[in-house]
């Protein structure tokens, strides 16, 4: 988890002096990153499956093992299509690392310890997360951009060895067909909402309309297929249990709100408060730090409580957090800033783990690669539309054409108008979560293998 996380976090860094290195504009260094996103939002539910099929156990080996070489590829790529393939293949053991690590929870941990087990796997993708732009830094700064992604070799090692020495062993399952239509219907639907939401850096234009319109029916072809399918990449009838839906729908609305906090925080700590690029950098590296300590406590406290109770704790935390910054005025300078996000931060590390947990617990062995692909690539949407979305909604609240030049009153007015919208979203969220709890009759809905779709 610590890995792929990194591997996200650590690449942005290097942008700038990729581009110098490559002779390439922004727009085309940009599918360093992209490639990587794009892999593992197109692939996490199809590896989660083929893990329940052939067994997670050795499906997760196989991931760590093409994470490790593609990081090998990226240190030595020559050429800048030749680094963005090698991302792409660095992107598909990754999703293979988020799916089954989430997954092999049930396995390797007793049931009333999970919560503290997904709290832990929160610590680490923040950690993670929050490592990668003081590494990479200082990586580049001393041994050059290659050194960024050769450091991930000797940890991709390392956890291959853990896994392999300490992971239970693959059961045998009964074996079914795979859904390869499906499976590609799937992926090509995602990859184009997930570039509709990326290209164009939050302007919408006719490239962008086509690619949601293609997303529209790719949906609705998926549906038709999947309802005929003698063996479904997912079956339709997991999504008429109340827990499974609305742990997804709340994971999406979530993190599409606190992708605003990446989106947003900068512009308005550097154009609002005036502050300088090193403490815009140390200001935005508190909340990944805050999410990192807050993991584990969440965690146990998730196992104490109860997790369907802590999700709808950590949603209020994370509305009341939002709720702040839309009405904070730009007077109260930076602690008026830190303070919410703080709050914010604290309360998603809560909700991600009980979230998690209260979808796990309640699901069949056979099903867990699946359904925790399905969790990550509700949390990967949210993040691609927030990162659009709420920037398109701070831009247009701004009243300026060029963000990067607004005033501070102008920059102030647009984060209060997007966490205004966010706090509503996340209200949203809590209805869902309510009535999620008041009618929900078993955690998760999931029809059990064998059961007609």
């Amino acid at each position: 988890m610590l890995l792929s996380s990194l591997g996200t976090s650590i690449a942005n860094v290097g942008l700038p002096t990729l581009a110098h290195e490559f002779t390439a504009s922004f727009q085309e260094v940009q599918w360093i990153v992209l490639a990587y996103l794009l892999a593992i939002t197109t692939l996490i539910v199809t590896v989660g499956r083929l893990g329940d099929m052939t067994g997670r156990r050795r499906l997760l080996l196989v991931g760590i093992s093409c994470f490790t070489a593609a990081s090998v590829l990226c240190g030595a790529a020559s050429a800048l299509w030749l680094l963005i393939a090698a991302r792409a293949a660095q992107g598909v053991g990754a999703a293979v690392m988020m799916s089954l690590a989430v997954a092999l929870v049930g396995e390797a941990v007793p049931k009333a310890r999970t919560g503290s087990a997904m709290g832990m796997l929160g610590t680490m993708s923040a950690i993670g997360t929050a490592l990668g732009p003081s590494l990479g830094g200082a990586l580049i700064s001393v041994a050059g951009w290659r050194a960024i992604f050769f450091v991930q070799v000797p940890l991709g090692v390392l956890a291959f060895l853990f896994a392999y020495r300490y992971l239970p062993l693959d059961r045998r399952g009964r074996r079914a067909p795979f859904d390869l239509v499906g499976t590609a219907l799937l992926a090509l639907t995602l990859a184009a909402y997930a570039l509709a939401m990326t290209i164009g850096r939050g302007r919408f234009g006719a490239a962008n309309v086509v690619l949601l319109l293609t997303a529209a029916v790719g949906v609705g072809l998926f549906v038709l297929v999947e309802a005929r399918a003698t063996a479904p990449l997912i079956r339709l009838t997991m999504f008429l249990g109340a827990a499974l839906s609305a742990s997804l729908a709340m994971s999406m609305l979530v993190s599409t709100v606190m992708m605003a906090t990446l989106v947003v925080g900068p512009f308005y700590l550097s154009r609002a408060l005036g502050l300088d690029a090193a403490l815009v950098g140390a200001v935005m590296s508190a909340g990944p730090l805050v999410a990192a300590l807050a993991g584990m406590p969440a965690g146990h406290i998730v196992d104490r409580v109860g997790a369907q109770r802590m999700t709808l704790v950590g949603l209020v935390g994370i509305a009341a957090g939002s709720f702040l910054l839309s009405m904070m005025p730009a007077r109260l300078g930076l602690l008026g800033y830190v303070v919410p996000t703080v709050v914010s931060t604290a309360s998603y590390a809560l909700f991600q783990a009980a979230n998690n947990t209260a979808v796990m617990t309640g699901i069949h062995p056979d099903q867990r690669g699946l359904v925790s692909g399905m969790l990550n690539l509700a949390r990967n949407l949210g993040l691609i539309t927030g990162a659009s979305a709420m920037g398109a909604v701070f831009a247009l609240a701004s009243a300026t054409s060029d963000i990067t030049k607004a005033s501070p009153e102008a920059a102030a007015a647009g984060m209060r108008v997007t966490f205004a919208v966010g706090s509503m979203l996340l209200v949203a969220a809590l209805a869902v979560g309510v009535a999620c709890r008041a009618s929900a009759t078993r955690p998760s809905g999931l029809a059990r293998p064998g059961e007609a779709s």
